[in-house]
């Protein structure tokens, strides 16, 4: 077997949205792989027959995304294979195409419609009406819909502001997405008879779940024209009537996800009074005179949170099926899958080791992407708690490479017991002692779990323990052990140095040979560290953290992340936000330090970064900074392949260089 090496990710295979045609014998996919040379991601649509278990590729060009099922033969998806298309696009004209492809009797992909919007997410009604979220730009001419004098006038017009950006609300721009301001997602229908687009939410509000149930549509969404607040509105759209109804008012809560059950609507939200923004989602049932009830009272978070860096793509959550939501929880370190009915009984389907990604269910069947036995990403079939794989798309990489699965135990530290990881070094010689790489999460509201991570496995096979855990702050333990509301950098700092003195002590580490990294608040806690402590010889931070009173004003979420973490603003309780700010700290520190950062971060916009090392670099520290042009907060998951690759290499390099 080979060293697993930095460009072994190259190799991986991204799965993902899961998606059964409606009698539920095919299940759609999406397959996604880099192209290291175009510095791109290749995507393909594959399906699984349910009766056979065979694997079809359905698509080749190596662009298609965002497929649905038209009906049980065909399916749909988007590609900009078309270059007439491209050419208008690029003059400013916006369009989305969908192209049509028969698995049952064959042939090649067809158009079958073409929308003069930016499609982000479809939901089928049926085979001539299409309920579509698109991207609306208040401040900006749709220039499909102009002609002749007025169409230059406005093409003119835009190439005349080109170079300029006005700002008129928060947030004004977001990770990932760029300017947003007066950008909207906004939900339309489709009826493709009459070839008719119709707006079903209003141009300010942002729409951020759909589902669809017969003819009638539900959706949550924030309306704002200054300030984006934190709460949703809940709305049913009906097609056929074009009635749209409010259920729940824009001002009361959070709603993460809302469905159609039986005769009434189940939904996942919180008012955020107890525990914040980060607080977890209960589920509640709303009848039909609009009274909500708790149907259960949950203390976990209802989705994946367990972080990997082999993910690419996304998937359900969530499905209805009769009288039964079928979720995803995060519970400890592990993805659970369960079902509650509308009584409120609660079943658990899967609490094994590792994780669900996203699954889908049809016939009584569960079908879902995870990750078991510290592999890569498969699809498997879940039966009885047990689960069979059905794909062997990476099966090759735990074949050719060699890989050190954790050692996982219990950890107690401040009252409180979580799990502790330990990946030993490949080839471990216990007569040697080993240098050290502490890992820390970002979030804080994330957790470790025992699932393959490329960056460590790369690590230990160049001679390195990496050892992490899961402090206060973390999910999977309930809301009280994630509430560090105000603590940010003394409980959870103690429980990481706790550990460090545990695995330090337990392990054939050579103590003067430890490094520690982290990105996003795992970037700020390493920034936290190297100014309180000099017990590591290097330190890597990532889209870090270092002034919460800059990030509360330059960044997507600082405005309000910040103030309800911190229970402090810049005009309240001022010195709170500078006593929890790392920079606060940085002429204590000496650890040599790399940071990591890209250029479009708007979540931990890139002066986090610079702020930091310009403070060492003035105090006399070793300090390095590697700026990542086109990438965001997402660089160490779905940036480009060789920024992924450059980012791993300098980070690698940082710690061979002080640690070996």
């Amino acid at each position: 077997m080979e060293n697993l090496h930095l460009k072994s990710f190259l190799e991986y295979k991204f799965l993902s949205n899961l998606d059964f045609n409606p009698e539920g014998k095919n299940l759609a996919f999406s397959l996604s792989e880099s192209d290291y040379e175009k510095n791109s991601y290749k995507h393909y649509i594959y399906s699984l027959n349910t009766e056979t278990k065979e694997v079809r590729k359905l698509t080749h060009f190596g662009k298609e995304k965002n497929s649905l099922w038209l009906n049980n033969d065909i399916i749909l998806f988007t590609s900009d294979r078309d270059t007439d298309i491209e050419e208008k696009k690029k003059l400013g004209e916006t369009w989305t195409l969908f192209y049509a492809l028969d698995i049952k009797n064959g042939g090649e992909a067809y158009e079958y419609m073409k929308l003069p919007l930016d499609v982000s997410n479809i939901k089928i009604v049926d085979e001539n009406n299409f309920i579509l979220l698109a991207d609306y730009d208040n401040n900006s001419y749709n220039l499909n819909d102009l002609k002749g004098e007025e169409r230059e006038k406005a093409i003119k017009e835009i190439e005349e502001n080109k170079d300029y950006e006005v700002l008129d609300e928060i947030p004004f721009w977001s990770n990932g997405h760029g300017f947003r301001n007066k950008k909207r997602d906004r939900l339309y229908h489709y009826d493709k008879l009459n070839n008719k687009v119709t707006p079903i939410s209003d141009e300010y509000t942002n729409v951020e779940l759909i589902n669809v149930k017969d003819n009638k549509v539900i959706f949550a969404g924030r309306t704002f024209t200054d300030k984006q607040g934190l709460t949703s509105g809940l709305y049913v759209y009906d097609v056929k009537s074009q009635n749209l109804e409010v259920i729940v008012d824009k001002d009361l809560y959070d709603i993460s996800y809302a469905n159609f059950i039986e005769d009434k609507i189940i939904c996942a939200l919180s008012d955020m009074k107890a525990y914040g923004v980060n607080e977890n989602h209960k589920l509640y049932l709303i009848d039909s005179n609009k009274n909500i009830t708790l149907l259960n009272d949950n203390d976990t978070w209802l989705s994946c949170t367990v972080g990997s860096d082999c993910r690419l793509g996304g998937g359900k959550s969530f499905k209805v099926i009769g009288n039964k939501l079928y979720f995803l929880a995060t519970i400890a370190e592990r993805v659970y899958l369960e079902s509650i009915d509308t009584n409120g009984k609660v079943e658990i389907l899967s609490d094994k080791d590792g994780t669900i990604d996203f699954f889908d269910i049809a016939n009584g069947e569960i079908y879902y992407v995870g990750m078991r036995d510290y592999t890569l990403q498969e699809i498997y079939k879940l039966e009885n708690n047990e689960s069979t794989k059905l794909t062997s798309f990476n099966e090759e990489i735990n074949k050719k490479y060699k890989i050190s699965k954790p050692e996982v135990f219990d950890f107690t530290t401040n009252g409180a017991t979580t799990k502790g990881f330990v990946i030993y070094p490949i080839d471990y010689d216990k007569t040697k002692t080993y240098p050290a790489i502490l890992d820390i999460h970002g979030g804080p509201k994330t957790v470790y779990g025992n699932v393959f991570y490329n960056e460590m496995q790369v690590w230990a096979n160049m001679g390195y323990f990496v050892f992490f855990t899961n402090p206060h702050g973390s999910d999977g333990y309930g809301n009280e052990f994630a509430d560090i509301r105000g603590k940010y950098g003394t409980i959870d700092y103690e429980d990481l140095m706790n550990f460090t003195d545990y695995v330090l002590e337990k392990y054939p580490i050579d103590k003067s040979r430890v490094g520690v990294t982290g990105g996003s608040y795992g970037g700020y806690m390493t920034n936290w560290i190297i100014g309180h402590t000099d017990r590591f010889r290097c330190a890597v931070s990532q889209r870090s953290i270092s002034n919460w009173i800059s990030k509360f004003g330059t960044t997507d979420i600082g405005y309000y992340f910040n103030a309800d973490q911190n229970q402090a603003t810049p005009w309240i309780n001022h010195d709170k936000l500078w006593w929890h700010s790392p920079l606060k700290y940085a002429d204590k520190a000496k650890t040599p330090t790399l940071f990591i950062h890209s250029e479009q971060d708007y979540r931990c916009w890139l002066a986090e970064g610079i702020q930091m090392f310009t403070a060492l670099k003035y105090h006399g520290v070793e300090a390095r900074l590697c700026m990542f042009r086109g990438e965001n907060h997402e660089l160490s998951r779905s940036g480009k392949p060789k920024h992924r690759l450059r980012r791993l290499t300098e980070i690698t390099n940082w710690f061979e260089k002080y640690l070996k």
